[in-house]
């Protein structure tokens, strides 16, 4: 396949008026449908009466349809065509439907000469122009000069006509030599011969491998039926080990029951176990949320006992008279050495003082208190409120003037309440 083929092919059917626009690379590959479509309107083009068989959908029909259109352009067209290339369905099968585009194409382009020419004539009749009668001068001179061409070289090939005569009359009256002739004839018969007897000996040859094969086939038909005949004993034989293996296979039942079972009650024991962690474990965080909340209740009561003592504090200090008379008031009114015996008892290592410092000569009245802790286990959120109260207590006289109790102050113990719990 060329591709000045293609391009002609294309062009033909494009202006034979085919419907349907061919590509160049329709043919690349094979395509059958395609060819056995142009194959059928190139047939209905040359004869539209033509019955053509148009199935092409097995091998046998494609075989049938191919031969019905050679054959038709054989016997209608003289066209001789390549089934082989046109089953093809490819570029060799453009070369033989070009053949056939060419004889259309040709008997288009000689319709429209002739009527062109028509119309030409019936011009001329009215109007003669010498310049649409050049080409056909030159087409004139063309053939006038081939004529006198071939003319010459017939003139001499007829004055050789003397010799060759004489040569072909010598050659035809010479006597044919026998012994020649049988030499020949011989020589074919023993090729011949020979023939036959190769022949003859394919035929023994193949009837020797005919009977050798039947013997292999015999051979193995027997085998076969001793094998099938010892495979039907076997299966109706009971193997010597099959009870203990089902026995085992029993046992093996019954031990994966058994596995299952419990695997079943090892996952239900770790949900359980893992639910009772989860409960635990909410359990204690509400523990601590409950501790959380009564240590914030008790801050919250510690701020406001100390809020209150502080209040009843600076109360009682609001309330000491301080009389400006005589000077009698006022040496009266001088702070005097605390007894202890009246003001403050020490009893074991949890006594505490708490009241006022000033001397017993007064009349003012004393608003201190002394606690003391007999028991050292007892609650210590009762201790730490009866501190915080002492040291309330303690803050007025000092901040009166007042000199310290000769047993001295202990320092507050400040713990958290959080040691508590």
């Amino acid at each position: 396949m060329s591709f000045r083929d293609l391009r002609n092919f294309t062009e033909m059917m494009r202006a034979l008026g085919y419907p349907r626009l061919i590509s160049m690379e329709n043919f690349r590959t094979p395509n059958f449908t395609l060819v056995a479509e142009i194959l059928i309107w190139l047939v209905k083009r040359y004869e539209p009466q033509m019955d053509i068989p148009t199935d092409v959908d097995t091998e046998s029909d494609r075989i049938f349809f191919i031969k019905a259109v050679a054959q038709f352009m054989a016997t209608k067209a003289h066209i001789k065509l390549n089934t082989k290339r046109l089953y093809q369905a490819d570029g060799y099968a453009v070369k033989e439907m070009l053949k056939i585009t060419s004889v259309l194409y040709s008997a288009m382009k000689t319709k429209q000469m002739a009527i062109g020419d028509r119309t030409d004539e019936d011009n001329s009749k009215f109007k003669f122009d010498l310049g649409s009668r050049i080409s056909d001068l030159k087409a004139a001179r063309q053939l006038a000069s081939e004529v006198t061409s071939k003319g010459a070289s017939l003139y001499d090939l007829l004055g050789k006509e003397v010799d060759l005569r004489e040569m072909r009359t010598a050659s035809i009256a010479r006597p044919l030599e026998i012994n020649e002739t049988e030499k020949a004839l011989r020589a074919a018969i023993k090729q011949v011969l020979e023939s036959v007897e190769k022949t003859k000996d394919m035929l023994s040859n193949v009837v020797s491998d005919e009977t050798s094969l039947d013997a292999k086939i015999e051979k193995k038909k027997q085998e076969q039926e001793r094998n099938q005949k010892r495979l039907q004993t076997l299966q109706s034989v009971r193997p010597a080990f099959m009870d203990e293996y089902e026995k085992i296979e029993e046992d093996l039942q019954k031990q994966y029951e058994t596995f299952v079972q419990k695997f079943r009650n090892l996952c239900f024991l770790e949900s359980q176990l893992d639910e009772y962690h989860r409960m635990e474990q909410e359990r204690f965080e509400e523990a601590e949320n409950t501790l959380r909340m009564m240590q914030h209740v008790l801050r919250e009561e510690e701020e406001r006992d100390l809020t209150k003592s502080s209040l009843k504090d600076e109360d009682s200090d609001m309330d000491v008279p301080e009389d400006e008379g005589s000077d009698s008031d006022i040496e009266e009114c001088r702070p005097t050495k605390p007894r202890p015996t009246r003001n403050g008892i020490m009893t074991g290592r949890g006594a505490r003082f708490v009241g006022t410092m000033q001397g017993g000569d007064s009349d003012e009245t004393e608003d201190s208190e002394i606690d003391v802790d007999e028991d050292e286990e007892e609650d210590e959120g009762e201790e730490e409120k009866s501190k915080d109260l002492e040291d309330d207590s303690l803050k007025g006289p000092v901040s009166r003037g007042a000199r310290p109790s000769k047993g001295g102050m202990r320092p507050t113990l400040l713990e958290e309440s959080d040691n508590d719990f």
